[in-house]
């Protein structure tokens, strides 16, 4: 894909950005519950609302107090004690009292005043008198294993932890496992926090109802502890035990990546199943959508809307992603769908207002490509939410400048308020687009001169000026840049991608163009416009058979009109004319302004 052509990378880049941000809108995966317990380390969280409600209550038996006059006075002379300054002896009192009283909150006052004079060993003191006081106490059990895991003495939790299990209802065992996981991660040795929690957990590892939950929760200890096929072992094992179990699915898709396909295998199997988590499965499309896999992540969205219709977020994703691919009807639908039913989340509405900005950015991008300015605008004039108000702004700047108002759309953009760095930056950044579609490359590469003098090794800026370089033919300082580039950031896809293009569309030293866009596939493997590029270097070596091999597929994972135009001239070459003009024409209809597109036709001098 030609590095001239900075629209395709922005609209994947926006789109990455609303995903992100309706993923901020929207609810998340579901957390545990923290817990209520005064030790929140080891309580489990609260089983569903209907299990709680199925419960029958129980009734604390009324006991009459302990608190003589005497322990009344030497509780109060422990809390002066601690508060003016010397918590040792107050910590005494308290404690002596609790012992003399048998009063929990007594024993976990002492607890927290040694906690509160950072005296782990006291507090650990404190919490072993109060359970062996009080054998049956879960409330000592917990202060203890706190206390041990905040010490990292790890290893002498193996038997209180195996008495939480054992106390634990089997229904509420997921929740518990889930915040064992979190709070062992915190370990500073985490290989003997992974070894003391299996040993814990050495019957539920084997248990078809906590299985699934229990290998989970090793499989993050082990995750923490730098193990990662270590961890998908375990969510393998997990979901060989439990394939309904959420657990090991959640673990596998934090472990997607091309490098371990395992773990996408398993998410899929899970997903496959009759019980899914719909949370997961939206999940599993942004996972998707940042791997640049739009086609497979439309895909997923697609299922769960037809599955799940009444969720409202996955038509915002499906919509975005509709967007990105050119399907404007059905971006729209999806969109509109998104927008009446967002109302029903009445239980968030800073989410529902956020979601809907992000509605209405995208409904108001899609009229402004059939130039329904006024539409646009009706759009974003509905934009409420004060977190969307700059991207709301730009997008009224793009429809400026796109009806001739340059001037007008600049200052916009300039009056734009600046609570962060970041937020400099992307007005800065916005102006200097809003230039280049408007072709005023001089002024954007100005704009660019002075920012970069500024700071030279910011690397976006390097980026966008060696773009703006190539658009006025400063082909030497372009490729300059982009070496500096890869010097700066080695893991940087684009611009071994825009350098390598750049060689391959000249017809100039194709070998190295080829091994550059190779490193970008390699860095990039799912990336259609890095594919695009791999199969232009290959037509322009006259390889023609493998460039429409590799063109087809990165047209099929993403109809971009750049993909289509050269997958077009490869089939022209080929003598499939029939199918080029085809492909031609669907490009025009998708964005019949696109540069490669005309470029490519007048050269060809073909005619739709």
């Amino acid at each position: 894909m030609t590095p001239s052509l900075r629209r395709s990378r922005l609209a994947a880049a926006a789109l990455l950005a609303m995903m992100t941000m309706a993923a901020q809108a929207q609810p998340q995966l579901p957390a545990p519950a923290e817990p209520t317990s005064p030790a929140p380390i080891i309580e489990p969280a609260a089983p569903p609302a209907t299990t709680l409600a199925a419960a029958a209550p129980r009734e604390e038996p009324v006991r009459p107090s302990a608190m003589t006059a005497e322990l009344f006075y030497e509780v109060l002379m422990g809390e002066l004690t601690a508060r003016s300054g010397d918590p040792g002896s107050g910590y005494a009192l308290v404690l002596d009292a609790a012992r003399r009283s048998r009063d929990p909150k007594l024993f976990q006052r002492a607890v927290e005043i040694a906690l509160q004079a950072r005296s782990g060993d006291a507090a650990l003191a404190a919490a072993r008198a109060w359970k062996d006081m009080l054998p049956d106490s879960r409330d000592a059990r917990r202060f203890e294993l706190q206390i041990l895991i905040a010490l990292n003495r790890i290893s002498e939790t193996v038997e209180p932890l195996r008495a939480e299990l054992a106390a634990t209802p089997p229904m509420e065992r997921p929740f518990l496992m889930a915040v064992i996981a979190r709070n062992y991660a915190r370990a500073t040795d985490k290989k003997l926090a992974v070894s003391v929690v299996e040993q814990a957990l050495v019957d539920d590892l084997k248990s078809p109802a906590t299985g699934g939950a229990a290998w989970a929760t090793v499989g993050r200890l082990r995750l923490a502890a730098g193990d990662a096929p270590g961890a998908l072992e375990a969510a393998r094992k997990g979901y060989e035990i439990d394939p309904s179990a959420d657990g090991p699915a959640l673990l596998a898709l934090e472990l997607v990546d091309p490098a371990q396909p395992e773990a996408e295998a398993l998410v899929k199997r899970y997903l496959s199943g009759a019980k899914v988590l719909p949370e997961l499965r939206i999940a599993y499309a942004r996972v998707l959508v940042e791997g640049r896999r739009y086609t497979d992540a439309t895909t997923e969205l697609a299922s769960l809307t037809q599955s799940r219709p009444e969720l409202p977020e996955p038509w915002l994703l499906l919509g975005s992603l509709q967007t990105q691919a050119r399907q404007d009807a059905a971006a729209e639908a999806s969109l509109k769908r998104y927008i009446a039913m967002a109302d029903t989340q009445a239980d968030n509405p800073e989410a529902r207002s956020r979601g809907q900005a992000q509605a209405f950015i995208l409904l108001a991008q899609l009229a402004e490509r059939r130039k329904d300015f006024v539409g646009a605008e009706h759009w974003l004039s509905r934009i409420d939410s004060t977190e969307d108000l700059v991207a709301a702004q730009t997008r009224r700047a793009a429809l400026l400048a796109r009806q001739g108002k340059l001037p007008q759309a600049r200052e916009l953009v300039r009056s734009l308020p600046e609570r962060t760095e970041e937020d400099k930056k992307q007005k800065f950044l916005a102006e200097v687009q809003l230039l280049r579609d408007a072709k005023q490359y001089q002024a954007a590469y100005d704009m660019l001169a002075q920012a970069s003098s500024a700071k030279p090794e910011d690397t976006d800026l390097i980026y966008d000026k060696a773009m703006v370089a190539e658009k006025l033919n400063r082909l030497d300082e372009m490729e300059r840049l982009l070496r500096r580039l890869i010097e700066l950031k080695p893991d940087n896809q684009n611009a071994y991608n825009a350098l390598g293009y750049s060689l391959a569309d000249r017809k100039i030293r194709l070998d190295e163009a080829r091994t550059l866009i190779k490193k970008a596939v390699q860095l990039a493997p799912e990336d259609p416009f890095i594919a695009d590029s791999l199969g232009w270097v290959e037509f322009r070596l006259g390889n023609t058979d493998e460039a429409m091999r590799i063109l087809e597929a990165a047209y099929k994972r993403r109809p971009d009109p750049e993909i289509g135009a050269h997958l077009g001239e490869v089939l022209w070459a080929k003598g499939q004319r029939d199918r080029a003009m085809s492909v031609w024409k669907e490009a025009y209809l998708a964005d019949a302004d696109n540069e490669t597109l005309q470029e490519t036709l007048k050269r060809l001098r073909v005619k739709l």
